[in-house]
């Protein structure tokens, strides 16, 4: 424990350099994890934050890999050991674990929530939305409870996502269901490609990673272009056509500052 300013005892440790990063005018991800360490006292997230501390002033990086699953399945958890555990026990392990989004992020309060009760209470409660493969990301637990978090996971509806060399999971932008662009239908397409190549996304058999992503137009919403091997992305079949009455009646009951 240590002390404010005044007598009052906090659960965090010092972190003077981490501290820094709170000081600048953009919204820090060290202000996030103290307040979810001080308002759940997960000894976990004290840890990662001692370690980083360290990590900062030695110019060091401290996780190694490792290998970390669930039965049945030879990928979706990202294994990370601490090297430095005798120095920050309570940040020995800190394995992540990555679920499939569905189509468009598409997702309910109710689902959300779930997931994050189920975190919170059997890891760290730190949650990414979204990697940059698109997965929902659960960041920090123990290899004693991936297991157990997965069973209950799974029973919620959700699936495990992809890591290492095998088909990735998909991301899509919310196409048709919102958006007025979509030249196809990115949520029916992004589900059928996922559900071909299921048991490549579970199982690695590839020499490499594989990703799809889809966008709907060439806005390219979902990054295709940038962050993924395969980049599925609407457009018309030919030129453009344009009724320019009709869009001369739109702008006169309008008027042109609406468009």
């Amino acid at each position: 424990m240590s002390k404010t300013k005044g007598t009052q005892e906090t659960f965090l440790h010092p972190t003077p350099m981490l501290d820094e990063l709170e000081s600048g005018p953009w919204p820090s991800f060290i202000t996030g994890l103290k307040k979810l360490a001080n308002r759940t006292h997960n000894p976990m997230v004290r840890g990662v934050l001692d370690q980083l501390e360290y990590s900062y002033e030695t110019k060091m990086g401290y996780w190694k890999g490792g290998v970390v699953g669930v039965r049945g399945y030879g990928a979706g958890v990202i294994a990370r050991f601490s090297m430095v555990a005798d120095k920050f026990p309570e940040a020995t392990e800190f394995h992540t674990l990555r679920i499939q989004p569905p189509p468009g992020f598409h997702y309910s309060t109710k689902s959300l929530r779930a997931v994050c009760d189920v975190w919170e209470r059997e890891a760290s409660g730190i949650i990414c939305m979204h990697g940059q493969t698109g997965n929902l990301q659960l960041i920090g637990c123990t290899q004693d409870k991936v297991q157990s978090i997965f069973d209950q996971l799974n029973q919620l509806g959700w699936d495990m996502g992809g890591a290492g060399a095998d088909m990735r999971s998909g991301m899509s932008c919310v196409g048709q269901a919102r958006c007025e662009h979509a030249c196809y239908d990115t949520l029916g397409t992004h589900y059928r490609v996922l559900q071909k190549y299921g048991d490549d996304v579970h199982r690695p058999s590839f020499p490499y990673k594989f990703k799809f992503k889809f966008s709907g137009c060439p806005n390219d919403c979902a990054n295709a272009t940038q962050r993924s091997d395969c980049a599925v992305i609407g457009t018309w079949r030919d030129d453009i056509q344009i009724d320019h009455k009709k869009v001369g009646a739109f702008i006169d009951q309008h008027g042109l500052d609406y468009v």
